[in-house]
């Protein structure tokens, strides 16, 4: 792969276009999210790549705050709305979006085993980063008037997941512009799914948001840092041999981290929304 992606550099030509559009439609409140979510993957690559050498410590307490703040956004300002609609299609739709999210997830994984134009990790993040795209583009262009926490807390996880990345890709020695594929699919595909507006019907409101929190509790789950042998943190470990004692300690700071980012959310929708 080329120093600088051209992929990566053609995705940011169709994100900066599409902003132009929005911003013509005033879509203000969006643009400031999806570029904040640009931006801090943006600038969380370059990170990565120059401590690709380091230990597993902020990589943990990055995905916690993340995944943490992300599950409490979705409990909180997702599935209200979801329910709030129709119970029962909301919660058949929270259902099929966990569903969906887990099948999609499989699949990744399969495509991981065939030959793709990107790496493996481009690839999952840009999939990843576009499902959340969905969901922020449903969500605000069917209800204008929500605040910017859930949209906030939603790209949270932009910053330590481009930052893991980028040490991935770096020690492979591949180019970490790449990264800037995924960091623009969140904002091609909000702005592209706010244009959709969706029918009064409460039972198909409730299913199409109840789908969207789905999905959405499926990538905050998947960020939770798991501190087990084999896992993305296990491969970012500094030591050699047995690192059970290592990884026990980790695990305190996965949980006190998940449970920060949650507190956090919480401490905004008390005092700012």
């Amino acid at each position: 792969m080329s120093r600088i992606s051209r992929v990566g550099v053609a995705a940011t030509a169709v994100f900066v276009a599409l902003s132009a559009y929005a911003a013509s439609v005033g879509a203000w409140k969006l643009l400031g999210i999806t570029w904040v979510a640009f931006a801090a993957m943006a600038l969380a690559a370059p990170l990565g790549a120059r401590h690709r050498d380091e230990g597993a410590n902020a990589l943990v307490w990055g995905y916690g705050l993340a995944s943490g703040a992300m599950v409490t956004s979705a409990a909180v300002f997702l599935v209200p709305q979801a329910v709030g609609h129709h119970p029962q299609y909301g919660g058949f739709g929270i259902a099929a979006g966990l569903l969906a999210g887990f099948g999609s997830h499989t699949v990744g994984h399969r495509l991981a085993h065939m030959e793709l134009p990107v790496d493996r990790t481009v690839a999952e993040l840009a999939a990843h980063a576009f499902s959340a795209g969905l969901v922020i583009g449903i969500v605000y262009g069917n209800m204008p008037t929500l605040g910017p926490t859930l949209g906030l807390a939603i790209v949270s996880h932009k910053g330590p997941a481009g930052y893991a990345a980028a040490r991935r890709l770096a020690s492979k020695r591949r180019a970490v512009s790449a990264l800037l594929l995924p960091a623009s699919a969140l904002g091609i595909a909000a702005i592209l799914a706010s244009a959709v507006v969706l029918p009064e019907s409460a039972p198909f409101r409730g299913v199409v948001f109840g789908f969207a929190a789905g999905v959405f509790l499926h990538v905050a789950m998947d960020f939770l840092p798991r501190c087990e042998i084999g896992s993305e943190i296990h491969e970012h470990l500094s030591v050699e041999g047995d690192a059970h004692d290592l990884l026990d300690r980790l695990r305190l700071h996965a949980v006190a981290s998940t449970f920060l980012g949650g507190l956090t959310v919480f401490l905004a929708w008390l005092f700012v929304v």
